[in-house]
């Protein structure tokens, strides 16, 4: 099993704005994609792209969902001064895999750990 992440899509002409990036950044660091996140909000994939690449305003009760979805502070998106909390471990896509992995009965966990193991074992061996 190969964990990484694609890049989707038609790269956009436009450079994101400051709010932009900033949203992007906190969407990638969670792994997900614009429309994971829209879908997570109720919005389509183009209203968050139109977010990360457009000046625009977004409603109040939007950037409450945005920080409560993306772990960060409404402060943090607007401005950039919050602070994100710093965790261990994996990120993205990753991590939520890891996060329900855990939630498996044990012996199920078990499984995927083996072939990880094995994997892992396999990959450092020929290096």
């Amino acid at each position: 099993m190969i964990l990484y992440m694609t890049t989707r899509g038609r790269p956009s002409s436009k450079p994101r704005t400051a709010f932009g990036k900033r949203l992007a950044e906190a969407r990638e660091r969670v792994g997900m994609s614009q429309a994971e996140l829209g879908s997570k909000l109720g919005l389509g994939q183009r209203a968050i792209a139109h977010w990360e690449r457009r000046q625009t305003a977004v409603l109040p009760n939007h950037l409450d969902a945005l920080a409560r979805v993306l772990n960060v502070s409404i402060d943090e998106l607007i401005s950039g001064n919050g602070r994100h909390p710093v965790e261990s471990g994996p990120k993205g896509k990753a991590r939520r895999l890891f996060e329900q992995l855990s939630k498996l009965p044990r012996s199920q966990q078990q499984h995927v750990i083996t072939v990880l193991e094995a994997f892992v074992e396999k990959k450092f061996a020929s290096s």
